[in-house]
């Protein structure tokens, strides 16, 4: 495993995965960067050059477990920031583009069938929606709070780790119905992409809630410790 470094060309780590073109536009860094190297890249646009490698490492190495060194330096608002920036993309373009993409797929099938799909797709948008919504609006404030010294007593991040759902149940559900048991008159060219969208879907969503679970939670335990010792 070669970990990325901050000294490395940002062109040199989208070669490595083209599919960090998505992390870059949910940072907010612009393709046109020309030579730069990612720490220089990330001072254009205040962001924390350890952070944005962290970050970048999870999407790229399966498992990828980050040392505590790495963690101890990373920014926590950089981290919020990008989960808030994942939740909207999900939500408003990557949700969007599949149900456009599975419109197409079904134009074929029996309303029943398309009554079917279109359920089980409107179940899996609502999930996610709540599931964001909880984040948004009661973890990432906490979060915010504690980076300014205050703790709420009535929340923690154990809390958040008791309440955390598994958000890809449906998801896989939406897939086998796809890839199993669509007529045989969908076409098979639309099915494989519609596929391969929910499947890089899936990829990606595993990756935040690994950000979630394995980088913000150690982090923000870290935190409350430190100010309880304030105390």
């Amino acid at each position: 495993m070669n970990l990325f470094s901050t000294k490395m060309k940002l062109s040199d780590l989208i070669d490595v995965n083209y599919n960090l073109i998505g992390v870059l536009a949910r940072m907010g860094i612009s393709l046109s960067f020309g030579e730069k190297t990612v720490e220089e890249a990330c001072a254009n646009y205040d962001i924390d050059a350890d952070t944005f490698i962290l970050i970048c490492n999870v999407y790229t190495y399966d498992d990828y477990s980050p040392a505590g060194s790495l963690m101890e330096e990373s920014k926590v608002s950089d981290i919020v920031n990008y989960l808030h920036s994942s939740h909207s993309y999900y939500i408003t373009t990557a949700l969007v583009d599949l149900a456009d993409r599975i419109e197409e797929l079904i134009e074929p099938c029996e309303d029943k069938m398309k009554k079917v799909i279109w359920k089980f797709f409107s179940d899996y948008k609502t999930e996610l929606e709540r599931h964001f919504a909880y984040e948004e609006n009661l973890l990432f404030p906490y979060v915010d709070e504690l980076l300014e010294g205050k703790r709420n007593p009535d929340y923690s991040i154990h809390k958040f780790e008791e309440s955390h759902s598994n958000i890809d149940e449906k998801l896989n559900d939406l897939k086998n119905i796809v890839m199993k048991y669509l007529p045989a008159e969908c076409d098979n060219a639309r099915r494989g992409q519609v596929l391969y969208y929910i499947y890089h879907l899936e990829d990606d969503l595993a990756r935040h809630t690994n950000i979630e679970d394995n980088i913000l939670v150690p982090i923000v335990h870290r935190v409350e410790k430190n100010l309880e010792k304030q105390k």
